[in-house]
């Protein structure tokens, strides 16, 4: 089956709908998503505005590149230092 993608604005939007009264088998019928991808959605996206979520995961993505940077120049140090202790 293919997975289909939301914007960020679908997803505000079906969060903001089930915070105004819609109920959440309404909500999940007329996506065609799961109650659990819904769940996860209100957990992540709950009370936040379109822009602040995209602010979210613009963050998400420099933390996640700046980790791999990091794990990158770590394994470097490890190796430098392992060739200066040899005995040449």
């Amino acid at each position: 089956m293919k997975r289909k993608r939301y914007s960020v604005e679908q997803i505000v939007a079906a969060v903001k709908q089930h915070e105004l009264g819609m109920s959440v088998s309404d909500i999940t019928r007329k996506m065609g998503i799961a109650e659990g991808t819904f769940y996860r959605w209100k957990k992540d996206y709950g009370g936040m505005e379109v822009d602040q979520v995209r602010e979210l995961k613009q963050l998400r993505e420099e933390n996640e590149r700046l980790k791999k940077l990091v794990a990158e120049l770590s394994l470097d140090k490890a190796m430098l230092q392992d060739i200066s202790a040899r005995k040449w």
